[in-house]
């Protein structure tokens, strides 16, 4: 298969994705969109990669995945040490955390956000320009 099909095909499982969230994707994201948790921008079904991730700060080289009812512990891990060779940080919650706990994810993911060295200098982080 050529990169482009292979390219197209990710594109369009991801958009898929975005059309589709499940409960926990759709409340996170509330919470995630727009520089709401405390100004970092996240995106969501991001294709990094061979990979689609549930969210992504790409100034924090961060991915937040949630781990819903089809989770494979194994898949996940062989997963999770590629992207970490690429340099990002996998931090995954399940789908009860984010139904149940909501404050503590989202202090979680604060704590992770600031912990990680920024990618690009301030004030411009991203190369398309976007800010933070």
């Amino acid at each position: 298969m050529s990169r482009r099909k292979h390219d197209d095909i990710m594109l369009g499982y991801a958009h898929k994705m975005r059309q589709q969230p499940t409960e926990a994707e759709k409340r996170l994201w509330r919470h995630l969109s727009g520089g709401r948790l405390s100004g970092y921008k996240l995106r969501r079904q991001i294709i990094i990669g061979e990979f689609i991730v549930d969210f992504f700060c790409p100034w924090k080289n961060l991915a937040v995945e949630i781990d819903g009812d089809t989770h494979d512990a194994d898949a996940d891990r062989i997963r999770d040490h590629r992207l970490a060779e690429e340099g990002i940080k996998i931090v995954r919650v399940t789908n009860q955390d984010v139904l149940t706990n909501m404050d503590g994810v989202l202090q979680m993911l604060r704590d992770e956000l600031g912990a990680r060295p920024d990618r690009w200098p301030h004030p411009n982080p991203s190369p398309e320009g976007e800010g933070l």
